[in-house]
């Protein structure tokens, strides 16, 4: 029998702008009026975070509230949420500060540019035992290539397609730009201090890689592993399938430590491992689920879209055991129908402007939430004691 489900969080990047698509920035202006919103170095998109909780239902709602509350401040100023992860209608050329008088915003614009002008989605999973946090920690990095090949939502750039599925993570600047398969914690920490001292890096924090160790007391107290590679899924329910996927992989790494830990169950080395991730990260940026990637496990070819549906009949069982199948559903769908960039770029394929497309969908995921608020309040009313 397999343990509870894990604590999990998110936290939540997102551009706010018109109904044509066009960016807007105004994340001073929301943190400054709304509680749980906060900057980026540009403005031109805002964060929120939901706090830990272990249930999907009550990370729905929690995914769904501030966002009500933010299309209450933005409906009156003629704005709205927009989807995707890249300025998909520009502008690049210039950074646009959110707090210009932040000598660390200064840092970011003069070292990286409007290379991190991007939004993404930070999937959180708590695991305090070290052993099993660090064997996690690998499994996610070895297929960290599949989990942004199905949240892949940045196929635009300053007006036009760049040929990327992910473009986002082709340009966000990865840092340090080699980081190792780490063995344990005892390693962790050793490679941080190491990197922290040699200026590599300016903080604990600034550890920008596809997974990393989190916590409250880096690089020494750690309670939870943070995908960081996905792409804004902007369609909550979306995310919480993805989220299932991966904490239904961590489960089975829980049960077989040794079939799960690629340390344990691969024919590769840690150096190869490494190598193998973040070039198939790369593959998955430029094609998603039709990438060629490199099965960590036998250092064999395989497409990502055929080892996403290998896995998830892997992990049917014990989907089925935990009660996911229902927030693992709307996977099937994504495998058989592309992800977002892949529609946007079929939809731009035929003709359709980028600025169309981005107001259309902008258009549809305000409908979406609604639709999911008002299932929220239908599961809420049958439950037992409902009104």
């Amino acid at each position: 029998m397999s343990g509870p489900l894990l604590l999990k969080g998110f936290e939540v990047e997102m551009y706010t702008g018109r109904a044509d698509g066009t960016v807007v920035g105004c994340s001073g202006e929301v943190a400054a009026a709304l509680s749980d919103f906060m900057t980026e170095p540009d403005h031109r998109n805002l964060e929120y975070v939901t706090p830990p909780e272990a249930g999907y239902a009550a990370q729905l709602e929690l995914l769904l509230e501030p966002r009500r509350r933010l299309r209450r401040w933005l409906q009156p100023r003629g704005l709205t949420l927009l989807p995707g992860s890249t300025l998909s209608l520009g502008d690049s050329r210039r950074f646009e500060r959110s707090d210009p008088a932040n000598p660390y915003h200064g840092y970011i614009e003069a070292t990286y540019g409007t290379r991190v002008v991007t939004a993404s989605v930070h999937i959180n999973l708590g695991l305090t035992a070290m052993d099993a946090l660090f064997a996690g920690l690998r499994l996610l990095r070895c297929e960290a290539a599949l989990l942004l090949a199905l949240s892949a939502s940045s196929p635009f750039l300053d007006g036009v397609a760049t040929g990327a599925h992910s473009q986002r993570w082709i340009q966000f600047p990865l840092t340090p730009p080699r980081v190792p398969l780490f063995s344990d914690h005892a390693h962790y920490i050793r490679w941080m201090e190491e990197r922290l001292a040699a200026g590599a890096m300016r903080n604990v924090r600034h550890l920008w890689t596809s997974v990393r160790p989190n916590g409250d007391d880096r690089p020494h107290g750690l309670n939870r592993l943070e995908i960081r590679i996905c792409d804004l899924i902007a369609d909550p329910l979306l995310l919480l399938a993805v989220t299932a996927f991966a904490e239904l992989r961590l489960h089975q790494l829980l049960s077989d430590p040794a079939g799960h830990d690629p340390l344990r169950a691969s024919r590769l080395d840690a150096a190869e491992l490494e190598a193998l991730a973040d070039a198939n990260d790369q593959a998955a940026a430029r094609s998603s689920l039709k990438a060629n990637l490199v099965h960590w496990r036998s250092g064999e070819p395989v497409v990502a879209r055929d080892w996403i549906a290998c896995e998830l009949e892997a992990m049917a069982p014990l989907a089925a055991e935990l009660g996911l199948q229902r927030w693992l559903a709307p996977l099937e769908g994504l495998l058989a129908q592309g992800n977002q960039a892949m529609g946007w770029l079929a939809r731009h394929g035929h003709g359709e402007s980028i600025g169309a497309i981005i107001g259309s969908e902008a258009a549809a995921l305000g409908k979406r939430e609604k639709a999911l608020d008002a299932w929220l309040a239908t599961e809420a009313a049958q439950a037992p004691g409902g009104s």
